[in-house]
């Protein structure tokens, strides 16, 4: 009920969305950083990179493969890996530019394609926890709002109760004042019963 209301920067806002983006790029311009010192054409390094791109996917399927259905972030993590590794590779040994971006573009596409599951994953999730909130926050000041009606009407009682002793009590003490009063009448007749508070 006293939750804090906490504004969140826009930067902090946008990272999450822009993340896919960068990364794919740092790795582009990585990889044309590594062509220009010597990469371009060099089988070695080509050969490095298709081992490690190859052994990074390896271990994504075997973590997608794992027992119960696998580890989901880490066979994601691996491929991600095994993504950014090849698209380096082609990247520091191409010529030109023309396939190391078509590759970038790709990368990023297929980048924002995961992403943008999760971020509708995590906003059902969000939503539902929002309106579960919602439900929880009637539902106590639903109950909140019955306990105060019922206090009010003890209250009330208890009032009214007081009150009528109090008439009752002045009534008695009007009536002795009399002349001719039997208060021994008054005995066997009986007094008129008190409400009680639970009534």
């Amino acid at each position: 009920m006293n939750e804090q209301i906490v504004a969140r920067h826009w930067v902090a806002l946008a990272a999450p969305k822009v993340a896919p983006a960068v990364a794919t790029s740092t790795v582009l311009i990585l990889g044309r950083i590594w062509n220009a010192n010597g990469a371009e054409h060099s089988t070695g390094n080509a050969a490095l990179m298709i081992v490690l791109a190859t052994g990074a996917a390896t271990a994504g399927a075997f973590a997608t493969a794992g027992r119960g259905g696998g580890d989901g972030v880490l066979a994601a993590t691996a491929f991600a890996t095994s993504g950014g590794l090849a698209l380096a590779g082609v990247a520091g040994y191409a010529d030109g530019l023309s396939l190391p971006l078509l590759l970038w573009v790709l990368a990023t596409a297929v980048a924002y394609g995961i992403a943008a599951r999760y971020w509708r994953t995590d906003r059902c999730d969000t939503v539902a926890y929002e309106r579960q909130s919602v439900v929880r926050r009637e539902d106590h000041a639903h109950i909140e709002r019955v306990e105060l009606m019922r206090s009010r009407t003890q209250i009330e009682v208890a009032r009214e109760s007081v009150a009528y002793a109090d008439a009752l009590a002045a009534a008695l003490t009007a009536r002795a004042t009399l002349p001719g009063f039997d208060p021994q009448a008054l005995t066997r007749a009986g007094l008129p019963e008190l409400p009680t508070p639970n009534q």
